[in-house]
């Protein structure tokens, strides 16, 4: 009944209706009402007849789910109605009934239902049923009356949301007034046109990559980068930098300010000219220099990427990796293009939850990877790079249908019996692949046993594994669903000297290395370490490394593959992005 007051604009009588009427008609307004009446004629003819000319303006989908939802909601009972008892069009609906049927139809057909008449018209100016659509299809929670009461100013929204850096001293009031504001105009000219640009981006940043999350933030839409915690703390949080931000500026317009540098946010412009594409340009690039030259410009970017000054950082070629980042990442200036990503979907046979994991990446510090499966194989996808092997590339690849059963610990803590366990692994993926049409002979390698295809194989393979004794120094070997002892060879490199002491499976599988600028890269292989559903580790053989990965737990909207064929076609376009 609220809802009726509004609309009518006399209060919750029953006789509001009449009043109204009567106010109408004192004013000279009977051409009005008979046009109402005409409308009303028209509406409920072509209720009846359904007629070609209703569906070319409202369109068949917005009356027939009209229609549906007119009979669900006048079920609610006759306390909420006061209309006639047998309504035979929508129009003999009560406002507050067209009110809920409306809210839940899809923002972008109600401007067709718009056309239908004088009363949908009037009622499609409910702020309810705008902010419902706000709220449903994009998240968005804010309010628009209650920014700025108590507790809620801009300079805090500003501070905690806009830009966390910002100092007490430099804050600017670059809100609008949001008072004058409603639903309507922020789904029309903020939220729908820049629906396309909602989710995960990778930026186009050489072989650095990045990962970039656009999401509906109260009354913005925010273009966050996400950054991995400095090395080597990869069970750090992520860290977000905003790069833009779009948001209301009056009723009907909107603004797009750049947010990179450390002045606050300037003028900016977004264009979106190929599907699953965008580009950004910041129009005053001043914004991004400090008093102190290129020099204060590094410190700052140094202490916020690495959270080290150059002082601290004793090897010389960690020093030059640095050094190039800041000179090949700095001269874009926040002028990108980001190519659109997808998270994969998950699968019944998958062996953990697919999604993406922060790993340890020796002297290039930590960076963001991909983990999904396909079918016997789980492969890890870099969306940050480095100049040996840049974002885009496949840097693991697991076979699951060749698990290895590690020794005792005593055995584990030497690097010759590992070396000997995956090798013999791999010599025989080798022979199947020079001769595929040649079948294993009789049982498998040293430390290893070869399932069948998929989730079935895999579990053949487990169930040998646990039967048959592991071959070598020692026959000792722990059930594959429970947790064994691990530890890490010696002379094994690591980052992270504080890694879990007890695993669940081992693989074997292949990383890839190159030299720098992507330059011979091969496969080489080593020991996929599964700890729990959040850790898993890789030791690369040939490099004496360990590399340890942790999942990213924070939630990102818009972010999972429709279907695995799409996100499988996403995976290529990656890899040519780099090649």
């Amino acid at each position: 009944m609220a809802v009726c007051a509004r609309l009518c604009g006399v209060g919750q009588s029953r006789r509001c209706r009449r009043r109204q009427r009567h106010n109408q008609q004192d004013q000279g307004s009977d051409s009005d009402m008979d046009e109402e009446e005409g409308e009303r004629i028209v509406g409920e003819t072509q209720a009846v007849t359904g007629s070609p000319e209703n569906s070319a303006v409202a369109g068949p989908s917005v009356a027939h789910e009209a229609i549906a939802e007119c009979g669900r909601a006048n079920s609610y009972g006759d306390s909420a109605s006061t209309g006639p008892p047998n309504p035979q069009s929508l129009l003999d609906l009560p406002p507050e009934l067209l009110v809920e049927v409306f809210s839940s139809l899809p923002g972008t057909e109600l401007p067709n239902l718009a056309l239908v008449c004088k009363k949908f018209r009037q009622i499609l100016n409910t702020e309810t049923i705008w902010r419902r659509r706000c709220t449903e299809e994009f998240g968005m929670r804010e309010d628009l009356r209650k920014m700025e009461v108590v507790g809620v100013s801009s300079r805090e929204l500003y501070a905690k949301r806009v830009n966390p850096r910002v100092k007490s001293g430099r804050f600017m009031k670059l809100l609008p007034d949001y008072e004058h504001m409603d639903y309507r105009d922020v789904y029309r000219h903020l939220l729908h046109p820049y629906r396309h640009i909602l989710g995960l981006w990778q930026p186009d940043i050489g072989p650095y990559g990045g990962l970039l999350n656009v999401v509906v933030d109260g009354l913005f839409i925010i273009g966050w980068m996400y950054l991995p915690p400095h090395d080597p703390r990869v069970e750090d949080p992520m860290r977000r930098r905003p790069l833009f931000r779009i948001h209301m500026w009056e009723s009907n317009k909107v603004a797009v300010e750049c947010m990179y540098g450390h002045k606050g946010p300037h003028k900016g412009d977004i264009q979106t000219g190929k599907k699953d594409e965008f580009s950004t340009k910041c129009n005053q690039t001043d914004h991004h220099r400090m008093p102190g030259g290129r020099q204060e410009e590094f410190r700052t970017w140094l202490e916020e990427e690495w959270g080290r000054t150059l002082e601290d950082i004793f090897h010389e070629h960690m020093q030059e990796l640095i050094l190039m980042k800041f000179i090949y990442t700095s001269q874009y200036d926040n002028c990108l293009t980001y190519r659109r990503i997808y998270l994969p979907p998950r699968m019944p046979s998958d062996l953990l939850q697919p999604g993406l994991f922060k790993g340890t990446y020796g002297s290039h510090g930590l960076e963001i990877v991909m983990l999904s499966f396909h079918g016997p194989c789980a492969r890890a996808t870099k969306l940050t790079g480095d100049p040996n092997v840049p974002a885009g590339q496949l840097t693991l690849d697991v076979d699951l249908n060749r698990p290895v059963c590690l020794p005792d610990l005593e055995h584990q803590r030497s690097m010759e019996e590992l070396s000997r366990l995956v090798l013999g692994v791999h010599e025989e993926v080798q022979r199947e692949v020079q001769s595929p049409d040649v079948a294993p002979q009789g049982a498998a390698s040293e430390g290893a046993v070869a399932g069948g295809a998929g989730a079935a194989g895999l579990e053949l393979a487990m169930e040998a594994q646990s039967e048959s004794p592991q071959p070598g120094p020692s026959s000792s070997s722990s059930a594959p669903s429970e947790a064994q002892p691990f530890v890490l060879p010696l002379g094994v490199m690591t980052r992270n000297e504080i890694y879990p002491r007890t695993c669940k499976m081992c693989f074997y599988g292949t990383g890839l290395i190159a030299g720098h600028g992507f330059t011979s890269p091969e496969r080489t292989p080593g020991l996929f370490v599964l700890f729990d559903e959040d850790h898993f580790g890789f030791i690369w053989l040939e490099l004496k490394s360990f590399s340890l990965y942790s999942r990213l737990t924070d939630r990102l909207a818009h972010a999972y593959a429709p279907d695995m064929e799409r996100f499988e076609a996403m995976l290529r376009n990656m890899q040519s992005w780099t090649s």
